[in-house]
């Protein structure tokens, strides 16, 4: 319906702003050639696009070189490269009870087929890892530490900057999942001893789907793990061990790249602070509405400092889906409802035992009057259960 109300952003943010879709739509039409494959005007400039997203990221992050922020089709193709490039077998790996699926699912089949070793760290009542709970987990061959920066389904961003310190004294390479973090809240990887970053572009940077990338430290020994065409030194038998192309292979997606580079724009002009201000507002509204509404239960939503915008709640006697349902079906409302691909952290929970949450996310389109109507569908929800 074109009266939708979208509080799924955490899944994808939408709509994009204008300046994504003309951007992309004029790149495309005017550039639709393989960069960096010819020497011809417009594989140049198709190139000079991809060269300017790198550049643009790499400042975002506080990295110190361009070439270490390979493009990859998201987070999750990001974070299975990061993950199998840095562990092998007889490595111990620390992670978190908040991770996705991205994470989890990687770290669990070399469990399976290669004895790597796992910690998964809980998150306290409040919905934050204690950054001694990691120094406490650490042993003579942990290898890797990877936590999720901000949770997907309770939006808690979680203190990596400390938990980075610790690996660094350590001798442990420390990944950070940016997923729902980047574009979001400030990340910069010198100062919190980040290692390895990944990040998607369909989220917070605003950009389409099928794009997102990794930045690696200028000291990581991290392995090549997708081998191909490069466009340079073709006589090489292997795959090239130099940055960027030690994590990229093939033809790039340069039209998300594209997209990539107005939404990362976009959010710079209007001020990432600015966004995630207001963002915030609009959730601790739609918090408070909900919390004040008999049945309704939500999930580590105790105040606004470090949270995104992402409230998980349920409702008694009631199925999350079905509430889900009724949100989308009755009032036009479009949330998330279920496991949200995070099974640890619903675990954790309880809320396992239920079959998940329904998750509200709110973007930078979203409107007071469209959290006031969420507020109302929940109320009117909740009433009908008394019925």
């Amino acid at each position: 319906m074109d009266n939708l109300i979208y509080l799924d952003n955490s899944a994808t943010s939408f709509p994009k702003p204008q300046v994504v879709y003309d951007f992309m739509k004029e790149f495309y039409q005017s550039h639709g050639v393989s960069p960096g494959r010819s020497g011809f005007d417009k594989a140049l400039e198709a190139e000079e696009v991809v060269h300017s997203t790198r550049k643009l990221l790499t400042s975002l992050f506080n990295g110190t070189n361009p070439n270490h922020l390979s493009f990859c089709y998201n987070a999750t193709d990001a974070l299975n490269r990061i993950i199998q490039g840095m562990v092998s077998e007889g490595d111990h790996v620390i992670t978190s009870n908040l991770e996705h699926n991205s994470v989890l699912r990687p770290l669990n089949h070399l469990n399976r087929d290669n004895g790597v070793e796992l910690t998964h760290i809980p998150f306290d009542a409040r919905g934050y890892i204690d950054p001694d709970d990691v120094k406490k987990a650490f042993r003579k061959n942990t290898k890797l530490v990877i936590i999720n920066h901000s949770s997907n389904i309770i939006g808690t961003v979680q203190p990596v900057g400390e938990i980075g310190r610790l690996c660094r004294e350590a001798g442990v390479f420390f990944a950070v999942d940016a997923s729902q973090s980047a574009g979001s809240v400030p990340i910069d990887v010198q100062a919190m001893c980040i290692d390895l970053l990944a990040f998607t572009g369909h989220k917070c940077l605003m950009g389409p789907t099928g794009i997102g990338g990794a930045y690696v430290g200028e000291d990581v020994p991290i392995r090549c793990t997708v081998f191909g065409g490069t466009g340079v030194r073709s006589a090489n038998p292997f795959h090239l061990e130099e940055f960027p192309y030690r994590m990229e292979a093939g033809t790039l997606n340069t039209v998300g790249i594209a997209g990539l580079n107005a939404g990362v724009k976009w959010v710079l002009s209007e001020g990432m602070d600015n966004i995630h201000e207001r963002e915030i507002r609009l959730w601790d509204k739609l918090r408070l509405g909900c919390q004040g509404i008999d049945g309704v239960i939500t999930y580590c939503a105790d105040d606004t400092e470090n949270q995104n915008p992402v409230l998980s709640l349920n409702l008694d006697s009631l199925e999350a889906g079905d509430v889900g349902t009724m949100l989308d079906v009755d009032h036009g409302i479009a949330t998330r409802t279920g496991l949200q691909c995070a099974p640890l952290v619903h675990a954790q929970l309880g809320t396992d035992r239920i079959h998940g949450t329904v998750r509200f996310s709110v973007g930078p389109f979203n409107t007071e009057k469209e959290i006031d109507a969420a507020i109302g569908a929940m109320r009117e929800i909740a009433s009908l259960r008394r019925k």
